[in-house]
């Protein structure tokens, strides 16, 4: 038994080719991972959307005026509440305070007034409640004080 030598004869070219394929294809594998990993860390620090703070809107309902409050942080919208609604007012408008109460807890769940949904029997008090909140978050996302 002899043993045979073997020659093998390999042209530059085709190892610079070889390299240069390896490189390309490991270079798409990363690009592929990074893309489509699942923990995306730029989710988690989200921009300012308000200034802080406690933002106030009118509302004036046959001479009896009232303000709707809004308090935001950085990114929430942690409460709305109705302030100055005197016996009067509240008597005259009974539906006033439920209206804001459904429509807030969809503000808090959403963090935002699209897609608030509301009763047909009460869709103009929803209405003025949804113009006034919006106009309250429009002054937080700006940072502009009350008028």
């Amino acid at each position: 038994m002899s043993a045979k030598t073997r020659i093998v004869v390999l042209h530059m070219r085709e190892v610079i080719y070889t390299v240069i394929f390896a490189l390309l294809a490991l270079l798409l594998i990363l690009l592929l991972v990074f893309m489509f990993r699942s923990g995306k860390k730029g989710d988690s620090q989200e921009t300012m959307k308000y200034a802080s703070g406690v933002y106030t809107s009118s509302i004036v309902l046959n001479n009896h005026a009232m303000d709707l409050k809004v308090v935001v942080d950085d990114n929430r919208i942690n409460a709305i509440s109705l302030d100055n609604l005197d016996e009067t007012a509240a008597t005259m408008y009974p539906l006033m305070q439920p209206a804001l109460d459904k429509i807030s807890q969809q503000i808090y769940e959403k963090q935002s007034t699209e897609g608030i949904t509301y009763d047909e029997a009460n869709q103009y008090t929803s209405v003025v409640l949804l113009n006034a909140i919006e106009d309250a978050l429009k002054r937080a996302e700006t940072g502009q004080d009350s008028p």
